[in-house]
This record gives C-alpha cells, structure tokens and sequence, in this order.
C-alpha cells in the first residue's frame, strides 16, 4: 500500500538536501561555533549563512534573527520576553480566539502572573475582527499577538492592516505574528507589516523538527527566557544546534525558491480536493481558508476520530485539527470560534497539502471517503 500523507500542516518531509547538509554537519563540520579554533570557525560560518538566507528572505537584518528550538518557543520568547520587559508599565495584551496552544498556553501563563488579555472574536471565515482590535486597545496595551495563518482551518489574517491600526494607535504598542503555517506559503514582510516580533518552525517548511527562529525588530525591548554562555547575544543562551540550524537555512533557501510555482502547485492540488469533495460527496462542509495548504472538511454524522483512523487504514494521513492538541479531548478553538455547531465541529478533518502531493493521490482519498462515510454514517445511525 502506497502512503497517501496529507497532514504538512502538522510537520513536513524534510527536503533531500536538507538531510543531506545536516549529515555532513554531523561528520565534518562537528565544532562549536563559539570555539576560537579553525573547527569552530567553520561552524561559525554556517551559523552565519543561515542568517543571511533567513533575513534575506523575510527583507530584514540577519542581526534580528535568533534560531529556537522550534515555533513554541520562538512563541513563548515573543510574549513572554515581552511580557517580563514591559510589565512596569503595561499589564494588558490582546490575541484572537483561534490562536494556537503555543501562544494560549503561554498567554494563560501570563494571566495568572496578573497580566489582563483581550481575547478577539473572528468571523465566520475566521478572520479577525478588525473593529474589536481598535476598541480594545488601551493606553496600558503592551502587545498584540495575531497569527498570519490558522493552523486549523487556514484563514489568512490581515496582519498588515492588523499592524497599521495598532501602530497608529500607539507606535509603542509591541505586535508580534505567529507565522509558524505562513512561512514559505507567502511572502513574510515584518517591516511591511509593521511586526517587532515573527515566529517561524522549521518543521513545516521541509526542515528539521527542533529548529525555528524568531526575528526581532531591532531596539524591541524583550528579556531572554533562557541563560547560560551569552550565545545569540545573551538572547538564546546555550551552544548552537548547528545541523539543525544549517539544516534549518537550507529549507528557507529552498522553500523561496521558484516560491510562487510552489505555492501554485500546492494550491492547484487543495482547490481539486475542496472541488472533489464538494461536489461528489454528501453531507460535508468546507471550512478552508484562503491558505494555499490547509483544507478543512467536516463530515456530519462521523467523528473526526474515526474517519481519521480509518484513512489511516487505507494508508491515508490526515489530522483532526491541530497536531500539538489534537490527542486530546478539548474542543477546537477555532472551530467553536467560526461559528460551527458541535455535529461540524466534531467532525471535521484537516487534509494540509505540500509540494509532495498530487492529484492522483487526492483520487484515491476520494475513493476511499466516498466508500468510507457511508458505512460510517450507518454504523453510527444504529
């Protein structure tokens, strides 16, 4: 049986190149880049490149770019840095109702440490309600965090006006994206967009899982969360992950490159899935964003639980909603925050899509939902 795997949203392939950089890391260029020795001179430099390749790629200085163990923490350093930076002053902080664990747990965190947060409602599209962000802000705002991509359903948030308003309302006001489902699907402009913070994952973007950065705009005031050797500049404290981080530069340089044929390809391939189900299936509820990658169906009358695992019989990967929550019993988020009744909400799948799939594999899927739900759908009626 041929895999069918349509859940990149949730982590992706690494690119061949990627793996293979990353080995000659292990083997050859081995040193610590912090090292005054020739050993460590050559990791250094990969270090360095995979700066330069990141900054160029967002239009921005390789100084604000610090590497991460991955988006959650390039998360909490945003909101929580910030937080420990600004609490003198300002106590309040605004997000949407549909951002990911990495941003509400940390966020919650926060709460309990006295810090108020406005949580914004979005509409029906899941797009944040621009209107509720102007009336929320206040003269003690310190921050307001809106993720460019849902991870769930795919909505496209308008960062750049999201930015506009919070920068005409008070220049001081920090604004922090969480770009981690953006990154490689569009073209990230933190100057553009007025953003003083951006997290980025590796892991989607056909890199390592363990890495990510984070870019900060220069003059951000912002405390580490981590210390020890003064790496990073003191931000990121600890001795570098060089395959991962040369591993990490490799797949932005590769993700960018012929970016808008990549993007066409993943889109072409998630439009005739959407087209498929919507048109030859029963029943079903496209709840997709405009997100290139991201499709999200719901099937009334089956759990999500089920159909899922019973694609993954047929050798077919997908997710029931975010990959870090989605072994759990809690209610999605997002889906309660667009507007879905609990038979939508219960049901719904996220089939997410990257330059590996094809058409003949959504064919299959098709196949299989079609002989799939039905029985399904019975053995729940009795």
């Amino acid at each position: 049986m041929t895999e069918i795997y349509f859940d990149n949203g949730a982590t992706t392939r690494a690119f061949p190149e990627v793996r293979q950089l990353m080995d000659e890391m292990l083997e050859k260029v081995y040193g610590n880049p912090s090292s005054m020795h020739r050993k460590g001179f050559e990791a250094e430099q990969y270090l360095i490149q995979s700066k330069d390749i990141i900054a160029k790629s967002l239009k921005v200085d390789p100084k604000e770019i610090c590497f991460t163990s991955g988006g959650t923490e390039a998360n909490n350093l945003a909101l929580i840095g910030t937080a420990l930076a600004g609490r003198r002053t300002r106590r309040h902080i605004i997000t949407s109702c549909i951002e990911h664990a990495s941003v509400y747990n940390p966020l919650s965190f926060l709460e309990d440490e006295g810090f108020e947060v406005t949580y914004l409602p979005v509409d029906s599209h899941g797009i944040v309600d621009l209107l509720a962000l102007a009336g929320a802000l206040r003269p003690d705002t310190l921050l307001v965090s809106i993720m460019a991509v849902n991870n769930e359903i795919g909505a496209v948030e308008p960062v750049e006006e999201i930015g506009r308003i919070v920068k005409d309302y008070d220049p001081a006001i920090l604004f922090h994206t969480d770009c981690i489902q953006a990154y490689g699907k569009q073209l990230i402009r933190p100057k553009k967009w007025k953003a003083d913070m951006i997290s980025v994952s590796g892991h989607k973007i056909h890199g390592p899982k363990g890495t990510g950065f984070i870019y900060i705009k220069n003059g951000t005031r912002i405390k580490p969360l981590i210390f020890g050797g003064n790496q990073q500049k003191g931000m990121r404290s600890g001795t570098e992950n060089m395959p991962g981080i040369a591993g990490l530069g490799k797949a932005c340089q590769l993700i960018y490159q012929d970016h808008e044929d990549k993007v066409r390809s993943i889109r072409e391939v998630k439009e005739y899935f959407t087209g498929r189900v919507m048109d030859e299936l029963e029943n079903v509820c496209d709840n997709s964003g405009e997100a290139p990658h991201i499709a999200n169906i719901s099937f009334p009358g089956v759990r999500s639980e089920v159909l899922l695992h019973a694609l993954e019989d047929k050798g077919i990967y997908v997710s029931a909603g975010s990959a870090c929550s989605s072994n759990k019993p809690e209610v999605s988020g997002t889906l309660k925050g667009i507007g879905l009744d609990k038979d939508h909400y219960e049901s719904a799948l996220r089939f997410s899509f990257s330059i590996y799939n094809t058409k003949e594999e959504v064919d299959r899927c098709l196949d299989a939902l079609k002989e799939l739900l039905p029985l399904l759908r019975k053995f729940k009626r009795r």
